[in-house]
């Protein structure tokens, strides 16, 4: 069972290296948040159980290294700055929807309009 335990902590601590296109916020945030909940458990269970404490608390840590990875990557920037240093752009802009087409042609007809 301890052998167990220390699964997902090394399997967290292998992601530390993987690129942050690939983590999932959902995913890490749950984690995390399971690894906190056990690291309360493993302490107030009588006696303490420190193997536990020690397991969750390293993948709350390496959980919460990832979180803050993919808040980087995804919402301060990093994204950008990762494609720039590449020399990349988005392969291709988002198609518009119908609203975006509407908005389009209006700006046309008003073009045409103010030239007469």
């Amino acid at each position: 069972m301890i052998v167990a335990n220390w699964g997902l902590p090394l399997a967290a601590l292998a992601d530390l290296r993987k690129d942050e296109e690939v983590i999932s916020g959902t995913m890490t945030t749950a984690l995390a948040c399971y690894s906190f909940v056990f690291m309360r458990f493993a302490w107030r269970v009588q006696p303490r159980n420190y193997l536990l404490f020690a397991c969750h608390f390293t993948n709350a840590s390496a959980q919460s290294v990832q979180e803050a990875r993919f808040y980087n990557y995804w919402y301060n920037g990093g994204r950008e700055k990762k494609l720039a240093l590449e020399g990349t752009t988005d392969a291709a802009p988002p198609a518009p929807g119908k609203v975006t087409e509407a908005v389009i042609a209006a700006r046309e007809e008003a073009k045409k309009v103010a030239d007469k």
